[in-house]
């Protein structure tokens, strides 16, 4: 049983997946790019790191981070032209390291940013070029560490993340072009990403990837509206056009685990906020 995690990368979600780990009595050692922001993980319990993945090399402030039973990768592609090399030779910094010290386990958050919208339902097991350059980043380096000898990674591939401090209305009012309402929706909440990582540690799964997202798919229009309500903001007319779309099955997920989603349906989350 692992006793020490290290999480590359502490941010909306890696800071809180630690926090909880702590709760549960691990050890935690995590990382972040900027030097002021060790005091945030000092405070919150975590040993803090910093990492700084260039794509010639890596910038550690101190090698300990990496001795550890399980390191989880939670650095989302940037969105910057020419990711899909930049993001993977930022990858491939961190390889040496785990071979270096021994690393057994590897989980790597990934994204349902890799599936293309076929007007389907995606499995993990589906084979396709993603269109998307930060799809095609996550697919190649997923393949990049699982297919390494010298340890065990499984891949997470999270649909979009709602919950904390992420108003969900507020992705809209950034949108400049007029949106269908018809396409449903692939979302997961920070909490059940929470659970989810912290089970596939507890329960020692390992060489696999998984999907993540809520059961359930409103449509964009379902959901964005009640959104709206609850925040108090306008919401934004959308057309009733029919656009590509794809639906993200998570029951291989919720089989392997027995995982029960706190939230089965986006809209479920919604509801209690406003309560």
């Amino acid at each position: 049983m692992a006793s020490t995690i290290s999480i590359l990368g502490c941010g909306w979600l890696g800071l809180p997946f630690g926090k909880h780990l702590l709760f549960k009595g691990f050890q935690v050692k995590g990382s972040v790019t900027a030097k002021e922001k060790t005091g945030d993980l000092a405070r919150s319990g975590v040993e803090p790191f910093q990492v700084v993945l260039q794509t010639n090399k890596a910038i550690v402030s101190d090698e300990r981070f990496f001795k550890t039973d399980v390191l989880v990768i939670a650095i989302p592609p940037a969105r910057v032209e020419s990711i899909e090399s930049i993001f993977v030779q930022q990858i491939s910094q961190v390889i040496p390291y785990i071979t270096k010290y021994q690393i057994p386990k590897v989980l790597f958050i990934s994204s349902t940013s890799v599936y293309n919208e076929e007007n389907q339902m995606v499995k993990e097991d589906d084979v396709f070029i993603p269109n998307k350059s930060s799809g095609r980043a996550l697919l190649i380096a997923e393949k990049l560490l699982q297919e390494h000898e010298a340890f065990k990674t499984t891949v997470i591939r999270f649909g979009g993340l709602i919950g904390q401090d992420r108003n969900p209305a507020r992705f809209l009012i950034r949108k400049k072009e007029k949106l269908s309402g018809t396409k449903p929706v692939n979302l997961i909440h920070q909490d059940d990403c929470i659970s989810i990582l912290y089970q596939i540690i507890l329960k020692d799964i390992w060489g696999e990837t998984f999907n993540a997202c809520c059961p359930d798919h409103p449509t964009r229009k379902a959901f964005y509206t009640k959104a709206s309500e609850v925040s108090g903001l306008p919401c934004p007319t959308m057309s009733d056009q029919k656009v590509k779309f794809k639906l993200v099955d998570s029951s291989k997920l919720v089989k392997i685990l027995n995982f029960q989603f706190k939230y089965k349906n986006p809209l479920d989350y919604l509801a209690a906020s406003s309560e």
